[in-house]
């Protein structure tokens, strides 16, 4: 038996939500995780924000103290943001790079590339960040 004509576009249409959804599905948890380490990172809490970094970034810095230093020297838009709001983003595989658009707390802007590897369970831990200055914008 086949199908009348309309209900082919009829159905793909009504899976249409299912796929942005699923596509979408990493990004909002892959921004979760970076709000959730910038949170900890506001509120001093060390074990919170070490807790989602990735194996790899662990076995560089073995403890949550040597962690938190390490992102209070060389991070400080990351650890202090005066605002921050989500960029584009990229997916492959396993990876994601998320930019991240920071203001720091000195008035200097910044784009973090956060990249985060999902783990065997699941979950998005961040493997890394790489902070570029912001090129100067045309004054108002």
């Amino acid at each position: 038996m086949r199908l009348p004509f309309v209900v082919i576009p009829c159905l793909a249409f009504a899976l249409l939500p299912f796929a942005v959804t699923r596509a979408q599905e990493p990004l909002d948890t892959v921004r979760t995780v970076i709000e959730g380490q910038i949170r900890a990172f506001l509120n001093d809490d060390a074990g919170a924000a070490y807790a989602f970094a990735s194996p790899t970034l662990r076995e560089k810095f073995p403890t949550k103290d040597a962690f938190f230093d390490m992102v209070k020297r060389g991070y400080a838009p990351v650890y202090r943001p005066g605002n921050f709001a989500f960029g584009r983003s990229k997916v492959e595989g396993d990876t994601v790079v998320q930019e991240v658009l920071i203001s720091g707390r000195d008035g200097k802007d910044w784009t973090a590339l956060y990249q985060l590897v999902r783990q065997p369970d699941g979950s998005y831990r961040i493997n890394g960040v790489h902070m570029v200055p912001a090129a100067p914008g045309p004054g108002i």
